[in-house]
C-alpha cells in the first residue's frame, strides 16, 4: 500500500495541529527530535487547554482520548493514536501496527479517502478554487491537516477527473 504522507510530523505541529495538546499527557515531546519544537510556544504543543486558536483553522477538531480508547483505535505502544505512531514512524520505527495504521491513513485521506473525498466535494459543490477553499469545512480541513493531508490543488484536478469519469 502506497502510503505518502503530505507533511512531517515537525511541519504539522509548526501548522498547528491538536488545539496544542498532543503532548501534554501519556507522551513526553523530549522523546521526539527537539527541532520539531523550535521556534513555537508551549501552548503550540504541550498545553493542558485545547487551544482551537493554535489550530491552522482556529476550529476545535478530533475526538478525545476516551472516545479514541473506546473505539479501539489505540495501540499499547503508541497510547495517543495515531499522530504519535507517525511520528515515530517517521524517525525510522517499524512496528507490528504498520499495516493498521498505514489502512486507517488511506480510509481517511489516501486517494480514496473518505474525508479527502468529502472535503474535495464540498468544494466542487460550493464552486469555488482551492486557493479559496480555506473556509470550506475548516473541521473536515483540519481534521485532515491531523492526518498528514492538505488541500491541494493536484489532487483536487485528480478528484474531478475520476468523479467525471464515473
Amino acid at each position: 500500500m502506497n502510503f505518502s504522507p503530505m507533511l512531517t510530523p515537525k511541519e504539522m505541529i509548526h501548522k498547528g495541529i491538536f488545539g496544542g495538546t498532543y503532548f501534554s499527557e501519556l507522551v513526553d515531546h523530549r522523546e521526539f527530535p527537539e527541532e520539531w519544537f523550535k521556534g513555537l510556544e508551549e501552548k503550540f504543543y504541550c498545553s493542558k487547554k485545547y487551544r482551537s486558536e493554535v489550530n491552522l483553522f482556529k476550529i476545535k477538531s478530533g475526538q478525545s482520548q476516551k472516545e479514541w480508547e473506546d473505539k479501539g483505535w489505540i495501540h499499547r505502544d503508541d497510547p495517543r493514536g495515531w499522530f504519535e505512531w507517525y511520528c515515530k514512524y517517521h524517525m525510522g520505527r517499524r512496528h507490528e501496527d504498520d499495516a493498521r495504521q498505514i489502512k486507517r491513513w488511506a480510509a481517511f485521506c489516501g486517494p480514496k479517502g473518505r474525508w479527502r473525498n468529502r472535503i474535495y466535494s464540498q468544494i466542487n459543490l460550493a464552486g469555488c478554487s482551492i486557493e479559496t477553499s480555506q473556509n470550506i469545512s475548516r473541521r473536515i480541513q483540519q481534521s485532515l491537516l491531523h492526518w498528514s493531508y492538505i488541500v491541494n490543488d493536484a489532487d483536487y484536478r485528480s478528484w474531478l477527473i475520476a468523479k467525471d469519469g464515473s
